[in-house]
C-alpha cells in the first residue's frame, strides 16, 4: 500500500471506531484485532505488514485524535524482543495479552554492582525441574510495583565466562519471594525501584534463547530500548513522552518576550541542529538491514537525545531566567523547567550510560582500539572482586 492509502485507511477506521468514552480494555482489543497495535509486523503475528514509515503514519493518526494503542512494534520492549527471538509458543502465549493491555512489564537488568557492566551481574538462576529458581537484587527498575512480568537477566552458569553464562527470562513478578522498594529521586518522584528476589521461580518455558545465551538477547532488548529513548524522552511530570524540539523553545521565548534576543535565537538554532541530525541518524538506523550497524547507530541516537534534553533544559532556563528557581503548581513554568533539567540526567544513565555509548561508537564506528579484556575467557566465579587482594 502507498503511504497515503495507509493514512486514509487508518483515518476511516478511527472515524468509525474511536470514541473517547469507550472502555479502555475494549478499545485495546479492537486495536489489536484490527492489526493497528503492531502494524509493521506480519499478519500472522497480529500486524499488517506495513513499512516502518507507514507504522509511524498509523501512530501519528492515532495521536491526532487522542487514541492510544498503536506503535507497540516500536515501544513494547517485551513484545518486540519476543517477536524477534522468542519461540512461536512464547509469542502466542505472551504477546497478545501485552498488546491488549492486559499485562505490564518492567526491566530487571541493572544491579548494585552491575550497572554499566551488565555482564557482571550476580543474580543467580538455578535449574529445578521445569523451573528456574532466581535469587538476587535488581535496581533502577521502573514500574516494578505494577508489573506482571520482568525482563530478567541472571547468571545461569558461574563456570562460564561472564558474557556466556547468562540467561534471559520473562519473569513473573506477582509471586512470593519478590519484594519491591521505591527509590526517592531528585525530581521528588519514585518512578524507580529496587527489587529483591529470594528463591522466586520462573518456568523454563519463559527462557528466551538458550540457558547460557542470554547476552545476545539482552543486546537486542537494549537496542530497542535505545531506539525508544532516541525517539522519545520524558519531558514532563505524569509520564508524558515527547520529542523535544525547537518549536517548544520558540513558543517559550515568544511568551517570555525573549525571541528578539539574538543569543537566545542562536541557542534555539543549536538545539534544532542537534535534533535534525538525530532525526537523520535515526532514519539511517531504521533503513539499514544490518542489525549490528543499526544497534551502533541507535547508540548514537541515545547519546544525541541525552545531549538534546540537557541543552533544551539549559536554554529554557536561560529563557525564563529567575523564574526557573520557582517550583510547585503556583509556578508552572518554573516547575516544568526545573523538572526537565533534573530529569535529563535519567536519559544520561538509562539504557546504558552516555560513557558506555561513546565506547560503543568509538570502537564500532570510529574503529578505535577496544578496551583491554584480560578476563574475557575466565570463568565468572574466578573473576577478581573489589575485595580480592591478588
Amino acid at each position: 500500500m502507498a503511504d497515503e492509502q495507509v493514512r486514509a485507511e487508518v483515518r476511516a477506521w478511527l472515524a468509525e471506531h474511536w470514541d473517547p468514552a469507550r472502555d479502555r480494555a475494549e478499545w485495546r482489543r479492537l486495536v489489536f484485532e484490527a492489526g493497528w497495535a503492531v502494524p509493521s509486523w506480519e499478519p500472522q503475528w497480529w500486524g499488517r505488514g506495513l513499512s516502518d514509515t507507514q507504522s509511524r503514519i498509523v501512530s501519528a493518526e492515532f495521536t491526532a485524535v487522542g487514541a492510544r494503542g498503536s506503535g507497540a512494534d516500536r515501544s513494547d520492549l517485551m513484545a518486540c524482543t519476543l517477536y524477534e527471538l522468542g519461540t512461536d509458543e512464547q509469542k502466542n502465549r505472551l504477546i497478545p495479552p501485552a498488546l491488549r493491555g492486559q499485562t505490564r512489564w518492567c526491566l530487571l537488568y541493572s544491579e548494585p554492582g552491575a550497572g554499566s557492566d551488565l555482564a557482571g551481574l550476580r543474580t543467580r538462576a538455578e535449574r529445578d525441574g521445569d523451573d528456574w529458581v532466581i535469587t538476587g537484587q535488581k535496581v533502577w527498575t521502573s514500574f516494578a510495583k505494577d508489573a506482571d512480568y520482568g525482563l530478567l537477566v541472571a547468571r545461569t552458569d558461574p563456570d562460564a565466562p561472564k558474557h556466556k553464562g547468562i540467561g534471559f527470562f520473562i519473569f513473573p513478578m506477582r509471586q512470593p519471594g519478590v519484594e519491591v522498594r521505591p527509590i526517592h529521586q531528585i525530581t521528588g518522584e519514585s518512578e524507580f525501584n529496587e527489587v529483591f528476589i529470594t528463591d522466586a521461580r520462573v518456568p523454563h518455558a519463559n527462557l528466551v534463547g538458550e540457558p547460557n545465551g542470554g547476552w545476545p538477547v539482552l543486546q537486542l532488548a537494549l537496542a530497542y530500548e535505545r531506539r525508544l529513548m532516541g525517539d522519545l524522552a520524558r519531558t514532563a511530570r505524569g509520564g508524558r513522552d515527547l520529542k523535544p524540539d525547537a518549536d517548544s523553545l520558540i513558543g517559550m521565548a515568544r511568551t517570555a518576550n525573549r525571541l528578539a534576543d539574538s543569543a537566545i535565537r542562536q541557542e534555539i538554532a543549536t538545539v534544532e541542529g542537534y535534533s535534525a541530525v538525530n532525526r537523520w541518524n535515526t532514519q539511517r538506523a531504521k533503513a539499514t538491514g544490518d542489525r549490528a550497524e543499526a544497534a551502533t547507530l541507535l547508540s548514537l541516537g541515545k547519546i544525541a537525545m541525552s545531549r538534546i534534553l540537557h541543552e533544551t533544559a539549559r536554554v529554557q532556563t536561560a529563557i525564563v531566567g529567575p523564574e526557573s528557581m520557582l517550583a510547585g503548581s503556583d509556578n508552572p513554568v518554573g516547575d516544568a523547567v526545573t523538572f526537565r533539567t533534573l530529569n535529563a540526567y535519567f536519559t544520561s544513565i538509562g539504557g546504558g550510560t552516555d560513557q558506555i555509548q561513546r565506547n560503543i561508537v568509538g570502537e564500532r564506528v570510529l574503529g578505535l582500539p577496544k578496551e583491554p579484556e584480560p578476563y574475557k575467557n575466565v570463568a565468572f566465579r574466578d573473576l577478581p572482586t573489589g575485595t580480592d587482594k591478588r
